[in-house]
């Protein structure tokens, strides 16, 4: 199958090229200056000239804090850009699979979010998403699947388990939120699971198995959390390991709030696709293992 995925650097997009490679697919990677997600007529012609079978719209303006004082471009980007992917994925009559995120939600729930729930971004980039996910589904929800991801990490770019790694090389403690709970999730595994929902929009043409989808790894961990079995994977490789002092999110200001609750609920692309992503623990210890022998 050949898949034209959006961006060409992200942690997403690196796993897809990876993880369809080894599934036999065709993974192109469009992005700038063909495709400019700021410019809806290099988005049409681009994704035109690629001539997918599906499409995976993942490229975005990520800068969480930035976004803050960058809202104009941040719409431009992850609302009106992902709009036109929607448009262009029409055009060619192809799947569109749409990656979104967890900042949707204000994260106030005592419970991991479903997808029925009530969204409320708290700050530009979630709100940016949420004006994608809303052109997306207006403009072509007739074959396309929003999936929501959630604290991704890999062996790839720029990440929370790299930062700790980096860190834990020059101190021996490093202070990490503890009052944040989300699902530390391998853009790995949420690459496996594209390539999964891709498969069943190009074979199946069921309304169910469109809209909106949550996609997290199995289990939860605060950053605090998370920090601690990121540095007893590296320790137990002989790399840099250090201890976590937890604080909370109030002694770590920063422009953009982050949700206190980024649980997803997962059930639904389970029981509709078939998809339930690993358990985080386990595809940590091999991004660390993968880290530590590059």
């Amino acid at each position: 199958m050949r898949i034209a995925v959006t961006g060409q650097a992200g942690q997403v997009v690196t796993s897809l090229v990876e993880r369809g490679a080894i599934a036999g697919h065709d993974v192109i990677t469009v992005g700038r200056p063909q495709l400019d997600l700021a410019d809806p007529e290099s988005v049409a012609r681009a994704l035109a000239a690629a001539a997918p079978d599906a499409i995976v719209s993942a490229a975005a303006y990520t800068a969480v804090d930035r976004a803050e004082t960058e809202s104009a471009l941040a719409y431009a980007v992850n609302g009106a850009g992902a709009g036109a992917v929607a448009q262009a994925a029409k055009a060619l009559g192809v799947p569109l699979i749409h990656v979104s995120t967890d900042y949707v939600f204000d994260g106030k729930l005592d419970r991991p979010y479903r997808e029925t729930d009530q969204t409320g971004p708290t700050g530009v980039y979630g709100a940016s998403k949420l004006a994608g996910e809303q052109a997306v589904l207006s403009t072509y929800g007739e074959n396309s699947a929003v999936l929501r991801v959630a604290w991704v990490y890999s062996p790839f770019g720029a990440n929370f388990v790299k930062t700790m790694l980096r860190l834990a090389g020059d101190r021996d403690e490093v202070s990490v939120v503890a009052d944040q709970v989300g699902n530390p999730t391998s853009a790995l595994d949420i690459a496996d699971g594209i390539l999964a929902v891709v498969a069943n929009l190009v074979s199946h043409s069921d309304p169910a198995m469109r809209g909106t989808f949550h996609m997290t790894a199995q289990g939860d961990a605060s950053w605090a959390d998370f920090a601690e079995a990121i540095f007893a994977e590296s320790g137990a490789r002989n790399g840099p390991s250090a201890s976590v002092r937890p604080i909370g999110t109030a002694d770590y200001p920063t422009p953009a709030m982050r949700p206190a609750n980024s649980r997803l609920d997962c059930d639904r692309i389970a029981a509709v696709h078939g998809i339930a992503l690993p358990a985080w623990q386990g595809s940590l210890a091999t991004t660390v293992a993968r880290l530590r022998a590059a």
